[in-house]
């Protein structure tokens, strides 16, 4: 795995807390019935539900690039596939809810960020050749 892919999959993170953080400040948690009910399992106040469901999500993409991308471990390339076409996805999903209340929707202003990061992971990845890599 190349360090363009490396230094991609890290800011893809990076980009992912700053992501939650907007996500926290607005509110998601009070107007996407998915984040509500996610939060609301790990705890009765709402807010704090959400703040652990981000912080653990985020925990875990620092865990996928300290242990596995950044040394090119054997799951790095699924990892990296994960992380790409989840954030894809999520990006594009905050841009049409904004597009559709034709406003400004929790987490929307992060969402390019996702959205350019998570497309450029996916060209390099595309691009890369397949390799043997460490255990």
């Amino acid at each position: 795995m190349d360090s363009r892919i490396r230094l991609a999959f890290l800011a893809l993170i990076v980009a992912q807390a700053a992501h939650s953080i907007e996500e926290y400040v607005f509110r998601l948690f009070d107007v996407l019935a998915p984040a509500r009910f996610i939060s609301g399992l790990l705890s009765r106040d709402l807010a704090r539900g959400f703040a652990i469901a981000n912080i653990a999500l985020v925990l875990f993409g620092v865990w996928c690039y300290a242990a596995r991308v950044r040394h090119g471990r054997r799951s790095a390339r699924s990892l990296a596939w994960f992380w790409a076409l989840l954030e894809l996805g999520n990006g594009i999903g905050h841009s049409a809810f904004a597009l559709a209340g034709g406003g400004y929707f929790p987490g929307v202003a992060t969402a390019p960020f996702l959205l350019g990061i998570s497309v450029y992971l996916i060209a390099r990845l595309s691009a890369a050749p397949v390799s043997p890599a460490p255990r």
